[in-house]
C-alpha cells in the first residue's frame, strides 16, 4: 500500500514537473513576440525620422547650390563684360601700333634710299682722287699700298724685334720658374720608398744534412732544380746557404720559395720537386693578380682589363738597372698624377699612363722586341686611351707628347730614374759598354762627335752637314744600331739620333 502511494505521488511530481515546464516556455514565447513587435515598431519609427531628416536635407542643399550657381553665374558675366572690354582697348592700340611701324618703315626706307644715293656719289669722288693720285704719284693703288705697308713695316722692325726679343726672354724665364715649381712641388708632395734589386738570393741551410738532401746522389736533386726551375743554384761558396742566381726576378723569386718548402718539408727528389714548383707557381700567379689588384685600387683607378691588371702584378718581378719595376711605375703614376694637377690635367688618366708607361717590361722575357713597342701594341689591343698609348711612344721619345698627361709621365719617368741611388749599375761594365757604342759610332765617315746619354740609353752622333745628307744621315743612324745590336750587350734598347747642321757665316766690313 506504502508502495502504491509513494508510485503514485512521484508519478504526479513528473506530469507537474511537465506541465511547469510547459507553461514556462509559453511564457517566454509571448514575451518574446512582444519584445519583437516592440523592435519592429521603433525602427519603423527611426527609419522614418531619417527619412524626414533625408528630405530636410536635400531641400537645403537644393537651395543652397540655386543660390550658389546664381552667385557665380553672375560674376562670370561681369568677367566676361570686363575681358571684352579688354579685347577691344587691346585691337585699337594694335591698329594704332601697326600705323607707327607702317609710317616708320616708310621712313627706314626713303633713308635707305638717301644713304645708297649719298655711297654712290662718295664712291666716285673717292675714284676721282684715287685717279688723281695715281696719276700724280705713278703707282696704282695696290702698289701704293704695298709701298706703305713695306715701309712701315721696315720703320718698326728694328722695335718689333727688341720686344719680341724681351717678352721671348720674359717668357722664357717665366717658364723656366714655372716648370721648376712643379717638379720641386710633385717631388716634395710625393716620397716613395725605393730600394735596388739583386741578382742572387740567399737561402740558409739548419745543417749539413739538408745540404746533401739538395745535392742528392751524385747531384740529381740539384739538377732537376736548375732544370725545373731555370736558375743558377751554387752550395758552397758561403757557408751553410744556398744561393739563387737569376737576371729574372720572377724565376728567382719562385725558385727561392720552392727551396725553402722542400728544405721545411725534407722530401726531396726529382717528383717532389717539380710538384712543389707547380704549387708555388699557381701561388705566385695568384699573389701576382692581387697585387696588381690592389696596385690600381690603391691610385683610384678603375675597369682596367684583368690581362693588364696581371701584367701590372707581374712588374714586382722586374727590374732595370737594378730599379724595381713596379716600384718605378708606382713612382711615376704619382708623380704624374701630381705634376698633372697642377698643369689642370686630369689626375686619374695620368695616373693611369703612369702606371702602363713601362707595361711592355713584364712581357720583355717572353716576346721579341722593345718594352716600349709591346705595351703600346698591347694597350690598343685592348683598349686604352690613345693619351696612355701616347705616353708609352713618349717617355722613350718614340712620339712628341700630345697631351699634358702624356707630358706628365715624361717627365715624371726622368724624376724617377734620375733620383740618386734609384738605380744602379756596375761602374766598369757601364763604361765599358758606352766606350764601346761610341766607338762603333766615331768609326763612320763624317762624325764629328758621338754622345752616349741616359745613362748609355741614348747616341747621339753630330755629323758634318757637308760630307752627310739628310737621306744618307738615316741610312747611318739604322746602320749604327744594327752594328750596335750584332756586336755590343746591353739592357732594353738604346736610341741613335743622327744630327747634321749647316752653319753658313757672312762678315759685313
Amino acid at each position: 500500500m506504502e508502495i502504491e502511494i509513494i508510485i503514485f505521488v512521484s508519478v504526479v511530481s513528473i506530469i507537474v514537473s511537465v506541465i511547469s515546464v510547459f507553461v514556462t516556455n509559453k511564457l517566454n514565447s509571448a514575451k518574446f513576440d512582444i519584445y519583437t513587435e516592440k523592435a519592429i515598431a521603433t525602427s519603423k519609427v527611426i527609419e522614418h525620422e531619417a527619412q524626414k531628416i533625408l528630405n530636410d536635407a536635400k531641400h537645403k542643399a537644393r537651395r543652397d547650390y540655386e543660390k550658389e550657381f546664381k552667385k557665380l553665374k553672375k560674376d562670370l558675366e561681369s568677367k566676361q563684360n570686363e575681358l571684352e572690354l579688354f579685347i577691344d582697348q587691346q585691337l585699337n592700340q594694335n591698329k594704332k601700333d601697326t600705323q607707327i611701324i607702317s609710317n616708320a618703315k616708310t621712313e627706314v626706307q626713303s633713308l635707305k634710299l638717301g644713304l645708297e644715293s649719298q655711297k654712290k656719289m662718295y664712291e666716285s669722288k673717292i675714284k676721282k682722287v684715287e685717279k688723281i693720285l695715281e696719276n700724280a704719284s705713278g703707282l696704282t693703288k695696290a702698289e701704293a699700298t704695298t709701298f706703305m705697308l713695306d715701309q712701315v713695316k721696315e720703320d718698326n722692325r728694328a722695335e718689333i724685334a727688341s720686344l719680341f726679343r724681351k717678352e721671348y726672354k720674359l717668357a722664357k724665364e717665366e717658364s723656366t720658374k714655372e716648370i721648376n715649381n712643379i717638379l720641386s712641388v710633385a717631388v716634395s708632395r710625393y716620397a716613395g720608398e725605393f730600394a735596388a734589386e739583386r741578382l742572387i738570393n740567399h737561402i740558409p741551410l739548419p745543417d749539413d744534412e739538408a745540404k746533401g738532401k739538395i745535392i742528392g746522389k751524385e747531384g740529381r736533386n740539384i739538377k732537376a732544380l736548375e732544370f725545373c726551375l731555370g736558375v743558377d743554384i751554387i752550395i758552397g761558396d758561403i757557408p751553410n746557404t744556398i744561393t739563387v742566381s737569376s737576371f729574372n726576378l720572377y724565376r728567382r723569386a719562385i725558385s727561392t720559395r720552392t727551396i725553402e718548402l722542400l728544405l721545411k718539408d725534407g722530401r726531396i727528389h726529382p717528383a717532389k720537386i717539380e710538384e712543389v714548383h707547380n704549387t708555388v707557381k699557381n701561388e705566385f700567379d695568384k699573389n701576382i693578380d692581387k697585387e696588381g689588384e690592389e696596385t690600381i685600387a690603391a691610385l683610384g683607378i678603375k675597369n682596367m682589363h684583368k690581362e693588364l691588371v696581371y701584367l701590372i702584378g707581374r712588374l714586382r718581378y722586374r727590374a732595370s738597372y737594378g730599379q724595381n719595376a713596379l716600384a718605378h711605375t708606382l713612382e711615376v703614376a704619382n708623380l704624374a698624377g701630381l705634376i698633372a694637377a697642377q698643369l689642370g690635367g686630369d689626375t686619374v688618366l695620368a695616373r693611369r699612363a703612369g702606371l702602363l708607361h713601362d707595361i711592355g717590361k713584364a712581357l720583355t722575357h717572353d716576346v721579341p722586341g722593345s718594352h716600349v713597342d709591346i705595351g703600346a701594341d698591347l694597350c690598343k689591343k685592348l683598349g686604352e686611351p690613345e693619351e696612355v698609348i701616347n705616353s708609352i711612344y713618349a717617355h722613350h721619345g718614340h712620339e712628341e707628347a700630345s697631351s699634358i698627361e702624356s707630358a706628365a709621365v715624361c717627365a715624371a719617368d726622368a724624376l724617377s730614374a734620375a733620383r740618386p741611388g734609384a738605380r744602379r749599375e756596375v761602374l766598369e761594365s757601364f763604361l765599358n759598354r758606352v766606350e764601346e757604342i761610341e766607338s762603333i759610332a766615331t768609326s763612320k765617315e763624317g762624325v764629328i762627335n758621338t754622345y752616349a746619354i741616359n745613362a748609355g740609353r741614348e747616341l747621339r752622333v753630330i755629323v758634318n752637314a757637308k760630307l752627310v745628307n739628310d737621306d744618307e744621315s738615316i741610312l747611318m743612324a739604322n746602320e749604327i744600331a744594327k752594328e750596335i745590336e750584332d756586336k755590343v750587350k746591353y739592357p732594353g734598347e738604346i736610341k741613335v739620333s743622327v744630327i747634321r747642321e749647316l752653319r753658313s757665316i757672312g762678315y759685313a766690313r
